[in-house]
């Protein structure tokens, strides 16, 4: 006869294979020809990972046990300071990395899950990296045709003055396009554009354009004078499990589970810090 605290340690000793979608908060765009910000880190088990990088293994989450899930904020955007990183986006041991700021006139851009662009100064002219498996570089200066900031990396493609682009995901069941990098701000040429959650850059007096909350968006640059660049989109963490178990949604965490389908339920966590578990 198997003793009972044989059969509670061989139940809470199971697992479910969680698929996941883990996006870091996008960097800030910084002012005054300002750079783009990068886009958070973007890393997932469904579909196509940042940085070129190949999709990740689907995570085992022991059941009856909490895991820690933390959604990153965006950073804020700057002036001639330039734009602030965002912060990270984390489920388990899955850690996207946030998105890097985005150049000021006065200060440089920032390594991130995606880099920041590099404004028009010559001093901080640089794009910076972005993280591999995670996301792309920001784009440097451009000098002449209205000087063109640099626009911020994105998880699957480099910046130009323009945002460097996301990537699209079916983890949810529909299509949605999120990383893009902050488009470069301009003295008196055509701002940069952004796509897939990242925010415009501006030109003249204009400040940039922020990005799109929880797709880990980059905020834009702003033009010339006194602008401020626009501040990055928060990240987002969804998971896909069996629809034979059930979530429970923490304290601190701000999420909501869609009705089962095709065998699986899918929860999407859009702000906050704390546990999740399964039963």
């Amino acid at each position: 006869m198997t003793p009972i605290l044989g059969i509670l340690a061989s139940s809470t000793a199971k697992e479910i294979a969680v698929d996941f979608l883990v996006i870091a908060g996008g960097g800030g765009g910084g002012g005054r020809i300002g750079g783009g910000g990068g886009a958070g880190g973007y890393r997932t088990s469904s579909g196509t990972t940042g940085g070129g990088g190949t999709t990740e293994n689907t995570l085992k989450c022991p059941l009856f046990t909490n895991v820690s899930v933390t959604v990153g904020a965006g950073g804020a955007g700057g002036s001639s300071q330039g734009g602030s990183n965002g912060n990270n986006s984390i489920f388990s041991t899955i850690t996207s990395t946030a998105g890097g700021r985005g150049a000021g006139n006065t200060i440089t851009s920032a390594v991130g899950g995606s880099g920041g662009g590099g404004a028009y100064d010559a001093t901080v002219r640089s794009g910076s990296a972005g993280t591999a498996n995670q996301g792309y570089a920001g784009a440097n200066h451009t000098v002449g045709s209205g000087e063109l900031a640099g626009g911020g990396g994105g998880a699957s493609a480099v910046g130009t003055h323009n945002g460097g682009a996301g990537i699209a995901s079916t983890i949810t069941g529909s299509s949605v396009s999120r990383g893009g990098g902050g488009g470069g701000g301009s003295e008196t040429g055509a701002a940069g554009t952004a796509s897939f959650g990242g925010g415009a850059g501006a030109t003249g007096a204009n400040n940039g354009a922020a990005g799109t909350v929880n797709t880990g968006g980059g905020g834009g640059g702003g033009g010339w004078q006194t602008t401020n660049g626009g501040s990055g989109g928060s990240g987002i963490v969804v998971l896909k499990y069996p629809d034979t178990r059930t979530i429970t949604i923490g304290a601190g965490l701000t999420g909501s589970t869609a009705a089962p389908s095709g065998g699986f339920k899918v929860t999407t966590i859009t702000a906050g810090t704390g546990n999740v578990s399964w039963a």
